[in-house]
């Protein structure tokens, strides 16, 4: 198999897989309260399936365009995007609290999930085109500062967790760019207290971080949630209560098809599925990565190695707070959890990484094609000089070996 096949079968083989058990999933959790709530088990099954379909066609289009053009495209998709989280906090109606979408009848799009592509776009065209930034000044022009305004506005509507995968996201293509580890470190005690501080002056956020360090002290309050999963994930065992057989979904754990999806893994699937799950993002992880480090165009490097940050870093922090080990922050499981601006967004991304594999092939089969142009190219040449030189030593050789006449004296 050539180099990058590999890489590219596992992340078609992942994505593909993800988003199907992510249907089944969603359906598993939201059938039995849709049929009680609105008398149809199948709507958010079609709903989800409907953006799986749309974000299909995105992954099988963005793998056929040239990814070096979205360098081109990425200041005017920034620019949208920042529109559009200005525009969310104006008209976006609020649900639960939150102004993170717009609902236009039955769909709804949230435009934080598109900043997550176009900030990860903007920021690896600026650092593909300069040094790796050597000081917290160098870092924050241009791309310190954008994610500051970018963050703010998502902070705003109010949304930690997707601020929180915007940062981890950056600091991988950072990290990716060459920047010194005592930057990053700078870097990420900075956001560490900005975060702090955005939690600790939001009332349900802070009351999110003191259920976090022990949930059972308020288990039917500010620790409902997170004692609901660990229920969920107990009673599950080691191969779980079977497909569909889970209690927790019904009104017993809140977001159990969004936020919430792994414990209903845990539970319905047990110990075995949901290790399998986190094997599945640890594939992609390895084939990601191994796209961004082959990857000899510095655009592309960054770009790859952003996207497979975006995914497996949301992927761990979602695990992390259904586990009890990090704080509930609101962050969907990547291709698994209802919502269709996240699975949009997600996939095309898995696009723009297969064609920078494709990319990468062939610019390495066309290196490979130049090499064994350029020693067929010689050897004509080689064998031209080797006959020669071969020809006069002949020549040397008859001569020295022809009878010399001697002088006589008669």
């Amino acid at each position: 198999m050539k180099h990058g096949q590999l890489e590219q079968r596992v992340l078609v083989l992942v994505t593909l897989g993800l988003v199907a058990f992510g249907l089944v999933m969603v359906f598993s959790a939201t059938s039995a309260s849709a049929a009680i709530g609105e008398g149809d088990p199948m709507r958010f099954l079609v709903k989800q399936a409907l953006y799986a379909g749309a974000g299909a066609f995105l992954l099988l289009a963005l793998s056929r365009f040239d990814y070096h053009r979205l360098r081109l495209l990425a200041p005017l998709l920034l620019l949208g995007v920042l529109v559009a989280c200005m525009a969310v906090l104006a008209v976006g109606p609020p649900i639960n609290g939150a102004r993170r979408w717009f609902v236009l009848g039955p769909v709804s799009l949230q435009p934080s999930e598109f900043a997550k592509l176009a900030l990860c776009l903007f920021a690896c065209g600026v650092l593909s085109r300069r040094p790796a930034p050597k000081s917290v000044g160098e870092l924050m022009n241009p791309v310190g500062w954008v994610l500051v305004v970018i963050g703010g506005l998502v902070l705003l509507e109010p949304d930690l967790g997707t601020t929180i995968t915007l940062v981890l996201m950056v600091l991988g293509i950072l990290l990716v760019s060459g920047t010194p580890i005592r930057v990053l470190a700078s870097v990420s005690l900075l956001a560490v207290a900005v975060g702090g501080a955005a939690i600790w002056l939001e009332p349900y956020r802070r009351s999110r971080m003191l259920s976090f360090l022990d949930p059972w002290q308020d288990p039917e309050g500010a620790g409902f949630q997170t004692v609901q999963a660990m229920i969920g994930l107990g009673s599950g065992g080691i191969t779980g209560q079977g497909l569909g057989q889970g209690i927790q979904k019904i009104n017993f754990l809140p977001e159990a098809h969004t936020d919430m999806i792994y414990a209903v893994v845990g539970e319905e699937l047990g110990l075995v599925g949901s290790t399998l799950l986190v094997a599945a993002f640890v594939a992609f992880a390895w084939a990601g990565f191994r796209v961004a480090l082959a990857c000899r165009d510095p655009f592309g490097k960054r770009l790859a190695a952003g996207l497979t940050t975006l995914v497996c870093g949301q992927a761990a922090l979602n695990i992390a707070a259904v586990l009890g080990i990090a704080p509930l922050t609101g962050i969907p499981l990547p291709f698994v959890s209802y919502g269709g601006s996240s699975l949009l967004v997600l996939l095309a991304g898995v696009g723009i990484l297969l064609n920078i594999a494709v990319n990468e092939r062939v610019v390495e089969a066309r290196v490979r094609g130049r090499g064994r142009g350029n020693r067929g190219s010689r050897a004509p040449g080689t064998r031209r000089r080797r006959g020669a030189a071969r020809s006069r030593r002949d020549r040397d050789v008859r001569r020295n070996a022809r009878p010399r006449r001697v002088a006589t004296g008669a």
